[in-house]
């Protein structure tokens, strides 16, 4: 599984606070997750707005 920010972020910052190994940098836009990122699921839980989704990689 991948974590992915959508385009509804708004540049909150909360998620860059849980992030416990800093896989989360902020873009032009929005903020982008990185391939360092465990999928610990801590961004998800603290998103004000549910703009960090999980995805399936590669089919499974």
């Amino acid at each position: 599984m991948a974590l992915i920010i959508t385009s509804e972020c708004v540049k909150c910052g909360v998620c860059v606070d849980v992030c416990p190994i800093s896989a989360i940098i902020e873009s032009d836009v929005q903020y982008i997750i990185t391939e360092a990122c465990i999928d610990c699921g801590k961004c998800i839980e603290v998103c004000p707005i549910d703009a960090i989704k999980n995805v399936k990689m590669n089919g499974q």
